[in-house]
């Protein structure tokens, strides 16, 4: 039976994705920068829930199951809003631009499409939301000099938090695993319906 590895996710305008890649281009002249793996910012988008490999019979209803939690919200205003590190500044392994905004309503998304998956059975997220966007990855080999040094870049980085966008919709989205990056294939969009 085939399976796919799939996610529900907001996609982002080209605005947000510019401003994003004004955050990366600061990095990418560091003395450390050798040790990110930059994710391309069209690969760029805000993870509402990660459902992993899931069998291709199962899309129809995860769609039906994102359209009833897409009934909680009408569309809201997102922008950008600092940047950090997971987990954190001296061992990062992630870097971050976050995500503000109407988080009141990006949150109640949020938790409505994890409570409709999970009466699909996909388990509930139990380390909380924490809206973000991974805008590079470090790489295993780096120093801890090397990793303390991008830790202390990736707080001080200039973000644009006057760009903004508004969320019409959330995807269903496919991604495929490649050497040379993911490929990321909208299986849905489904709009945000509320009045």
């Amino acid at each position: 039976m085939q399976q796919i590895r799939t996610f529900v996710a907001v996609e982002l305008d080209s605005a947000i994705k510019s401003a994003l890649q004004q955050v990366q281009s600061q990095l990418k002249r560091s003395q450390v920068a050798h040790i990110g793996r930059w994710v391309s910012p069209d690969s760029i988008h805000l993870t509402l829930k990660f459902l992993g490999d899931v069998h291709v019979g199962r899309v129809e209803e995860i769609k039906q199951a994102l359209a009833q939690a897409s009934r909680c919200c009408g569309p809201f205003s997102i922008s950008l809003f600092g940047a950090g590190c997971f987990p954190n500044a001296r061992r990062l392994r992630v870097l971050w631009v976050g995500v503000g905004g109407d988080l009141q309503m990006l949150t109640r998304l949020q938790a409505a499409v994890d409570a409709e998956l999970n009466r699909l059975g996909f388990r509930s997220e139990q380390r909380g939301f924490q809206p973000h966007l991974t805008v590079g990855r470090i790489r295993d080999n780096a120093s801890p000099q090397e990793r303390e040094e991008m830790g202390r870049l990736i707080t001080r980085v200039q973000v644009d938090t006057t760009t903004s966008m508004v969320v019409h919709k959330v995807s269903f989205i496919r991604s495929d695993l490649r050497p040379s990056g993911p490929i990321y294939t909208p299986l849905a969009e489904i709009p945000l319906l509320a009045r």
